[in-house]
């Protein structure tokens, strides 16, 4: 919050898209203040995906993506920020040398190559966080593709074809896996905290014991859309970027004993995520971010009637199913760079579409009338 006061809230989302108080760059800067001694052997900062590499290499690089992971990149200046820079006192040395994320970043060091039974020379290509990878094994490449996973954590990705930001910092802005300079294609992500550990805590807390996933699903769809009145704020995982930083902490309201049961609570639980989805999807219009489509994983929440019903009727978005996960597009992506594929439409070529659910317009506005009394309910907590 130093930072982004000092340096400029305006400049800061004009240039790096984020408040420069969230990830690597804050974390760097809280070594050098309460770590002096490790600061001053510092050579360069990594990523993980870049010490992996240099392991692997020998050769310390980074991609325009990872260091805008990092808050470290200005997209104005298609340059390493230097309001950052200058601000946190960090020599420019400390920045690894750049590679194109499809590149080749190095090759297989001899004794490594050993250690792991591969080939010396072996070219090493591609790195990626986890959601801008998960989008690419989606095949969301495109501005106005919109990539979704509901592991512990929710996450909505989509691409923007435009340099543009949230004037109240509640989604992260992100140089995408196929950006460039001359290619504008940023990845735009509302990371939701409170998601798949809602559902697993009801799973172990509230549920019978030893439920499984699937019966918990079958007990909560004994009850009706809305839960009978019954909302629950998902927001029990720490500080909500999209809540502005606040720490609401989870909540249930309008319980009555005298109709609610473990069903009540399983059902509003998954209908509080989808909610929180909602509330923040809404941010992604605002930005001009117009989602129609949400490709998904067939894994985790996603593997939900409820969920996926409930997602797609109060947003109104037709959800994708495909069998692939991280892995993989990380194979794919590291084909790509190495010219295995020729390119990207020639690795996703393969991508098998599982299912697809469309909104139902019978459901959509029960599913609706639930979330304006979950957004009010919302409202009044963050009051």
């Amino acid at each position: 919050d130093r930072a982004f006061k000092s340096i400029g809230e305006k400049q800061c989302l004009a240039h790096l898209l984020n408040s420069p108080g969230n990830f690597t760059a804050s974390k760097l800067a809280w070594v050098k203040e309460y770590e002096p001694q490790i600061f001053g052997q510092v050579h360069k900062f990594m990523l993980p995906g870049d010490f992996i590499a240099m392991r692997m290499t020998g050769d310390i690089v980074t991609t325009v993506s990872g260091l805008s992971e990092g808050i470290f990149w200005d997209f104005r200046n298609n340059s390493v920020s230097e309001d950052l820079m200058n601000y946190f006192g960090f020599s420019k040395e400390l920045v690894p040398d750049i590679r194109p994320t499809f590149g080749v970043q190095g090759e297989l060091l001899g004794s490594v190559a050993s250690e792991l039974g591969l080939k010396k020379g072996t070219p090493v290509t591609y790195r990626a966080g986890d959601q801008p990878n998960n989008a690419l094994s989606l095949n969301v490449l495109n501005p106005g593709e919109i990539a979704a996973t509901g592991g512990t954590s929710g996450v909505v990705y989509g691409v923007n074809g435009k340099v543009n930001y949230d004037t109240l910092s509640r989604v992260n802005t992100f140089a995408h896996v196929n950006h460039s300079a001359d290619r504008t294609h940023l990845g735009v992500l509302l990371c939701i905290n409170g998601v798949g550990i809602l559902n697993s805590w009801v799973k172990r807390n509230v549920a019978p014991a030893g439920i499984s996933y699937p019966a918990l699903n079958e007990l909560a769809a004994t009850v009706p859309i809305g839960s009978e009145g019954l909302s629950i704020l998902p927001f029990g995982n720490g500080a909500e970027r999209m809540l502005q930083n606040k720490q609401v902490d989870c909540s249930i309201h309008g319980l009555n004993f005298n109709i609610h049961n473990k069903a009540h609570i399983a059902r509003a639980a998954q209908e509080g995520i989808v909610f929180s989805f909602k509330y923040g999807m809404d941010i992604m219009n605002e930005m001009g971010i117009d989602i129609g489509v949400i490709r998904a994983g067939n894994a985790n929440l996603f593997l939900s009637p409820i969920f996926r019903d409930a997602l797609a009727g109060v947003t109104g978005t037709v959800i994708e199913l495909y069998d692939t996960n991280g892995a993989v597009g990380a194979a794919k992506g590291a084909g790509i760079g190495a010219g295995i594929y020729a390119s990207a439409e020639e690795a996703f070529a393969s991508l098998k579409k599982i299912n697809v659910i469309e909104p139902d317009g019978l459901k959509a506005d029960k599913y609706c009338g639930a979330f304006e009394v979950w957004k009010e309910r919302l409202e009044k907590a963050l009051a």
